[in-house]
């Protein structure tokens, strides 16, 4: 593997935590030699016994675990192992019961390195292999003899016809050859590698790596089938099987530099970046000179925050350079001293720069432009100005980026006038020019002011980037600022041919977004634009209250789903379904391995106990609404005012009535006060104004109910309830409540015994107008009520003194006369009292006595709700005037008696148009 591959092809996983038992005990007892020091002979200190790999009890624990690797089933594959491996879990059980009964068990989070290494010994020993180990009591000195291992002349001849059938691709006819060798050499690597090989070359990847395993286990300190495996298991993306055969490998051959490279690689895609800079630092130990492992080492201490490191590590080195200098390890350098602010440091580095490279040669581009940064970090701007005059660069990627970085700096110090200079830049380097840097420019000339300028640079932005919603709107904004705001209508209004788009389109298009309807509809309505502004903004905002409601009702479940434990609890134990080695320690930190085996416990619990399992598609989850954050942001509550506003001005008042009780239920903790206050009070508007009041009732309510002793208030209550036809429940159950609650305020008791005479309970009439007498008698009105309740009770058949109660009515009307100051229409009710009892004579003396007066007509008074009504406008002259009515009811008394020559004349005179 290459020296400077970097782990390109491994998946993407959480951060490296743990490693595989075995490996991260011996680095954290060796971490600067990797196995580095144990000879061959063996040293004071060591432990008794050194191991040597695993080797078959017999043949037919390696036929089994042969036959485990060529099967394809996961399914087979674990009840295989289950059963080789029951013996061994059944001995372990009996171990860990006898360790319990004499000292607490451990956590399993909370194993030592050395009982990991022992659990996957056993994990081992359950596919029947076993760890070879010899005693070093009895070590000899001197040069190691010969392997005792003599193979027959029968199995090196069966493994020659074998290697022969291989080179033939006659690979049929090898297998059955080679398994023959395992039942007889069953500790022989060789068969097991050539069964890998013949595998792989069938292109069956997974039964490749099993053989090679196997002989990779049986004969460990062989570093070239560890190398084999790590290239197979990079080219199979198993992240934690690759990291396990590099420190395998180290192990077995600790001078290859070339495996260090592949550990720090594979720990740097998994972002590990603490581990990777120490190891690729090992690299630079032994190879002070190698640029590659030094700059790596650098940027992993950069990205796990220890710049001062990474500073030491490369200044090491480049101030020990006299000629050739990496030029890219010199820019990281100075990067990084501009992260840690050190501006004159990273000069004096650029100096140096100078010095090597000789006056003859130019600076690289990119040391060229940390110059510019740092003068302007400095305040001085001179050679961002000689940059621009004299650096001309081709097209590319890398020249783009170093610009992009001049001019976001500039941008960050606020040297908007050189920045824009540079963002310009970028459109002769760019290869391809996503249009980002001219939204820059816009953005420089929009905070220095210049918004005329920025404009244009929005539309070429927009040009490359149409979908990006973000540009439209600033631009539309840019646009009204300027009074332009037809050209940002039109910018924002969905294209001619958007209703043939297909629904199931990905992604969602720019005009469906809910900013830019927001956008528009405030365009439509500052226009005047009503039908519009609704025909835009109503749909998007019921939804979004809609969903919002919804979401209100997705409560979050105590017990995590169990899909989510299983995600967990994967990390826990990597699971290769092809692969016979399980148990790997997977690559995740330590915090993910915690929550692992948390999940792992609780669905171990919830198997044991039989529980039902929280399945996704019971699980409810919050939808996402066009229009975010409308109830949150105070400038959405104005235009949700807007809205209800309009659709009542437009009669749309059940549309109305839904966003404003949709509103005050889900807004109750972000509106204002005010915001309320307007909303209720324009839903009681709409009460006032609708064919059916009832569902605006609420409203009208609370008006009342905040202002008690308004008649103004009562007024448009009444006004409101009088208008539903059947019995309103509500309103009574109010009415009721409220002369509980406030026993001297008049108008809901008056209000009552209108209630009570609509429906001819003249009694319970007259017993509510009474109770309003006594708190005010000198109220015209009141009076008036008590009488004409009196004479309808008078009227009736029930009660037997007629003529008292007539007397009693007439004394509260008379009353209601004086209180008027004989008034037209006090007059006319009286005569109409005397004619409804059947007192003719004194009626048609009352009748004559309206007749006499004429009156004005006067404003009729207005209620909170009708002061922009235009209704009175049409009101004909004289509608305060009742001539009309008192001679039309003379003259039915005229004419009952038989003089119809004065009723014809009453009619004449009054009644004619």
């Amino acid at each position: 593997m290459s020296d400077t591959d970097d782990g390109e092809g491994l998946p993407e996983r959480a951060p490296v935590g743990m490693e595989e038992e075995e490996e991260e005990e011996e680095e954290e007892e060796e971490p600067n030699g990797w196995e580095e020091g144990r000879g061959e002979d063996g040293e004071e200190g060591e432990e008794e016994e050194e191991e040597e790999g695993y080797e078959f009890g017999d043949a037919d624990e390696a036929m089994q675990c042969v036959e485990m690797a060529e099967q394809s089933g996961r399914d087979a594959v674990v009840q295989d192992y289950e059963v080789l491996a029951a013996r061994k879990r059944k001995a372990l059980a009996e171990e860990r019961t006898e360790r319990d009964a004499s000292s607490k068990k451990p956590r399993q989070d909370d194993l030592s390195d050395a009982q990991a290494a022992t659990v996957f010994d056993q994990l081992m020993e359950g596919f029947g292999l076993r760890r070879k180990r010899r005693s070093k009591d009895a070590k000899k000195r001197g040069r190691r003899k010969g392997t005792r291992n003599k193979y027959s002349p029968e199995v090196i001849k069966k493994l020659g016809d074998a290697t022969l059938l291989f080179t033939d691709n006659k690979f049929e006819e090898a297998i059955p050859i080679l398994h023959e060798v395992v039942r007889i050499a069953p500790n022989m690597s060789n068969s097991y590698h050539l069964l890998g090989s013949i595998y792989k070359e069938r292109g069956e990847l997974d039964k490749a790596i099993n053989f090679l395993m196997l002989a990779a286990y049986v004969s460990p300190k062989d570093a070239f089938l560890w190398k084999k495996l790590i290239d197979m298991a990079l080219k199979k993306e198993d992240a934690a099987l690759a990291r396990h055969c590099v420190l395998k490998a180290m192990r077995a051959d600790p001078e290859d530099v070339g495996l260090k490279f592949d550990c720090a690689n594979i720990y740097r895609a998994f972002c590990d970046y603490q581990k990777a800079a120490e190891i690729y630092e090992q690299i630079v130990g032994i190879y002070p000179s190698n640029v590659v492992a030094r700059k790596a080492a650098a940027q992993m201490y950069r990205d796990c925050g220890q710049i001062d490191k990474a500073i030491n590590l490369l200044e090491d080195y480049v101030n020990a350079q006299t000629t050739n200098i990496d030029s890219s390890l010199l820019d990281l350098l100075i990067s990084l001293h501009l992260r840690n602010n050190a501006h004159n440091e990273a000069l004096r580095q650029i100096e140096r720069a100078h010095l090597v490279f000789g006056s003859q040669h130019k600076l690289p581009v990119q040391l060229q432009a940390k110059a510019v940064i740092c003068h302007a970090y400095l305040g001085d701007m001179n050679h961002a100005e000689v940059f621009l005059q004299n650096v001309h660069l081709e097209r590319s990627k890398d020249n783009t980026d170093v610009i992009k970085e001049v001019a976001s700096t500039l941008e960050h110090l606020g040297q908007y006038e050189y920045a824009i200079k540079f963002y310009l830049m970028i459109e002769d380097v760019a290869v391809h020019n996503d249009g980002s840097s001219y939204v820059k420019v816009g953005e420089c000339y929009m905070v220095t002011g210049e918004k005329g300028k920025a404009i244009p640079y929005f539309h070429k932005a927009l040009q490359r980037m149409e979908d990006n919603v973000d540009v439209r709107i600033t631009l539309s904004s840019l646009l009204v600022d300027e009074d332009k705001s037809d050209e940002a209508i039109i910018l924002l209004s969905p294209p001619a041919n958007s209703g043939s788009q297909s629904a199931t389109d990905q992604p969602q298009p720019w005009w469906l977004d809910g900013k830019v309807k927001m956008h528009l509809a405030k365009l439509y309505y500052n226009k005047g634009m009503l039908k519009d502004f609704v025909g835009t903004i109503l749909i998007p905002v019921l939804e979004t209250l809609n969903i919002e409601h919804a979401n209100r009702k997705v409560r979050k479940s105590k017990k995590l789903p169990t899909n989510v434990l299983y995600e967990r609890a994967k990390v826990l134990a990597e699971q290769r379904p092809e692969s016979v080695f399980q148990g790997l320690r997977p690559i995740a930190s330590p915090a993910e391995l915690q929550k692992a085996n948390r999940a792992k416990k609780l669905l171990e619990k919830r198997a044991a106990s039989n529980e039902d399992m929280i399945k996704d598609d019971l699980q409810r989850s919050k939808q996402i609404p066009p229009i975010s954050g409308l109830l949150s942001n105070a400038e959405n509550h104005q235009l949700v005012l807007h809205l209800c506003q309009t659709l009542a001005l437009l009669h749309q008042y059940w549309e109305a009535l839904q966003v404003i009780n949709r509103t005050l239920k889900l807004g109750n903790d972000t509106l204002s006060d005010e915001n309320k206050e307007e909303l209720r009070s324009l839903g009681a508007q709409i009460a006032y104004r609708a064919p059916d009041p009832r569902h605006g009732f609420n409203y009208v309510r609370y008006v009342v109910q905040q202002h008690p002793y308004s008649l103004a208030a009562w007024n448009s209550y009444y006004k409101v309830t009088s208008r539903i036809e059947d019995r309103f429940s509500r309103h009574h159950k109010f009415l009721l409540r409220t002369r509980e609650e406030k026993t001297d305020c008049v108008p809901p008791i008056i209000i009552s015994g209108h209630r009570f005479t609509a429906i001819s309970q003249h009694q319970s009439a007259a017993r509510d107008y009474l109770e309003a007498y006594k708190l005010n008698p000198d109220n015209p009105l009141i009076n008036l009520c008590v009488g004409s309740a009196l004479i309808n009770l008078a009227l009736g058949f029930r009660l037997q003194n007629k003529n008292q109660c007539i007397v009693q009515a007439f004394a509260f009307l008379y009353r209601y006369l004086r209180l008027c100051d004989n008034s037209q229409e006090a007059l006319y009710n009286i005569a109409r009292a005397y004619h409804h009892v059947g007192l003719n004579t004194l009626a048609a003396i009352y009748y004559e006595k309206a007749l006499a007066i004429e009156v004005k007509d006067y404003p009729i008074p207005r209620l909170p709700y009708e002061e922009n009504s235009c209704v009175q406008q049409d009101l004909k002259p004289g509608y305060c005037d009742v001539r009309r009515e008192a001679a039309f009811n003379l003259h039915l008394i005229y004419k009952k008696s038989g003089a119809n020559d004065l009723a014809r004349r009453i009619l004449r005179t009054y009644c004619t148009i």
